[in-house]
């Protein structure tokens, strides 16, 4: 496994043991760039109207489209060490 993967499970593990719960934007940033950063570009359709936590997922993650996975993965990892520094 290369450094940056063992550096992005690691940091999957750090975000668990936050002790302060992070934001809305900073959740769905998180998101984002863990799907990214597994999945590569988002897919599938946008959810309805009235899922609005699927939608603002959904929009988050399609936001992080054309990222390489590498990337994502370091963004990843940079926004977990500022969470918990």
């Amino acid at each position: 496994m290369d450094d940056n993967a063992t550096k992005f499970e690691d940091a999957q593990k750090r975000v668990k043991t936050l002790k302060a719960a992070p934001s809305t934007d900073q959740l769905l940033e998180l998101y984002a760039l863990y799907k990214q950063g597994t999945s590569g570009d988002v897919s599938g359709s946008r959810p309805g109207m009235l899922d609005f936590k699927g939608r603002a997922k959904f929009d988050a993650w399609t936001g992080k489209k054309g990222t390489a996975k590498d990337d994502a993965m370091k963004k990843y990892v940079a926004l977990v060490d500022k969470l918990v520094g």
